[in-house]
């Protein structure tokens, strides 16, 4: 392409990858790049579709402008935009349309913007499932919460019977969300059982919730047809963008310079005043010499107050060593053999889990699958063109999932038992502290 048309054909792709209810006009990101005012609003109105839809949330044409505006800096500050004149920006959308270009670049940069949407915006003719076997930093979390949590005092603790109320009230809402899971489970196990060898693709073997719907309403088949011509069009304009990313970024890097342009001349004003004030300045302050003079002595005493923490901190180190000498020699002498032989059993426990994290490194699993019933036809009797690795869904077994599961279940339950324990001792430890209490465990 010419350099003169690659960028708008560039533009346009971009404008024609995101979702339809999104789209902007070509135009719009044009003005923007001068900064001209009437491009604000629909700029901000583009970037909170977009996270809202990111963030999974439901959104209205007839939100109000600053509402939509405070979203907006709070979703771009969650994400780490620390850029300040963005939320410096007024709550009436009236100005600051390139601002509101730079951060829409960031997004495309850092999060991969086009992808999430692309992927969020799916049409799903099949049955999907999610399945992560991934471990988390939920212990580590918690850990690090229970460590920086500040003491609470009297006031401030919440009664445990309210505690108990919730704790029973999200286990009946999880038992009923579970039984809703396994009805849903059920019903398409019967779809896919009563329409098996009815689909065209004897990969697939059995139709799903919307294409057995297609074939009970076939009225219905219109709107999904618009709705994948739709997807088509913009994983061609997706397609379209990513051969003329390099041209977007170009003109991006211009966009930055007028910025920093601009950004230059001002503070060079802004530091022309204040040479002009500070002779002023000085002159009417008698008192200057005197601060310089006070801020000296506290520099010197800060000095001093450092070398005194140092020497401090020095000598408690040593007493510390001297106390942690003795106590290894008072729990050598009281059973510490069986302290080193919990402490063994437990570092084996966890170089287990170690070993089983690293042997099923590979196998780890995370994102949507399709759910496909497969029968227990032996793989002599199926045809030579029904291969696994012809599927456009990498083959993930339930079994295999079920099994890790388990596995990790177990782990979970091994801390949890352990973390009861030491609950318990340190209850027996305070609970020996109480002179003339009884305490009944529940």
């Amino acid at each position: 392409r010419e350099p003169g048309r690659a960028l708008p054909a560039a533009v346009g792709a971009l404008c024609r990858a995101l979702p339809p209810r999104a789209r902007p006009a070509p135009d719009t990101l044009r003005r923007a790049r001068f900064d001209r005012p009437q491009a604000s609003l629909d700029f901000w109105r583009l970037l909170y579709v977009l996270l809202k839809q990111i963030h999974g949330g439901r959104w209205t044409e007839s939100d109000a402008t600053d509402n939509q505006i405070r979203f907006v800096k709070s979703a771009l500050w969650y994400h780490g935009y620390d850029r300040p004149e963005l939320y410096q920006l007024p709550s009436d959308g009236s100005v600051g349309s390139r601002e509101l270009l730079l951060a829409f670049s960031w997004l495309l940069h850092r999060l991969g913007l086009l992808e999430q949407l692309l992927a969020r915006n799916r049409v799903k003719t099949g049955d999907e499932t999610s399945v992560c076997t991934c471990e988390d930093d939920l212990a580590n979390n918690q850990k690090g919460t229970s460590e920086t949590a500040p003491d609470c005092g009297l006031e401030d603790r919440v009664d445990v019977r309210y505690l108990q109320w919730l704790n029973g009230r999200l286990r009946f809402q999880w038992r009923g969300l579970h039984a809703q899971h396994q009805e849903q489970c059920k019903l398409l196990h019967k779809i896919h059982l009563f329409t098996s060898g009815s689909h065209v693709d004897q990969i697939l073997g059995h139709f799903s919730v919307t294409e057995t719907d297609l074939v009970r309403q076939p009225e219905n088949y219109k709107q999904l047809l618009q709705l994948l011509e739709s997807e088509t069009m913009q994983l061609e304009a997706f397609l379209e963008w990513k051969q003329l990313e390099p041209v977007y970024w170009q003109w991006m890097e211009t966009v930055l310079d007028n910025v920093a342009e601009e950004g230059n001349m001002s503070q060079s004003q802004d530091a022309h005043v204040e040479k002009r004030k500070l002779p002023k300045l000085t002159s009417c302050c008698p008192w200057a010499d005197n601060l310089t003079g006070q801020i000296d002595r506290l520099s010197k005493d800060l000095i001093t107050l450092q070398d005194q923490l140092h020497e401090l901190v020095t000598h408690r180190r040593a007493a510390w060593c001297e106390k942690v000498k003795a106590r290894q020699e008072e729990l050598q002498k009281q059973g510490f053999s069986d302290t080193a032989r919990k402490i063994q059993e437990h570092v084996e426990l966890k170089l287990l889990d170690l070993k089983h994290l690293c042997a099923q490194k590979k196998k780890k699993m995370h994102g949507s699958c399709r759910l496909v019933l497969r029968s227990k036809i032996p793989a002599s009797k199926t045809s030579s063109g029904q291969c696994v690795s012809k599927e456009p869904v990498p083959a993930v077994s339930a079994t295999e999932v079920i099994r890790e599961l388990q596995m990790r279940e177990a782990s979970l339950q091994r801390e949890l038992e352990q973390l009861r324990e030491e609950c318990c001792h340190r209850l027996d430890g305070i609970a020996e502290g109480l002179d003339g209490v009884i305490c009944i465990s529940p």
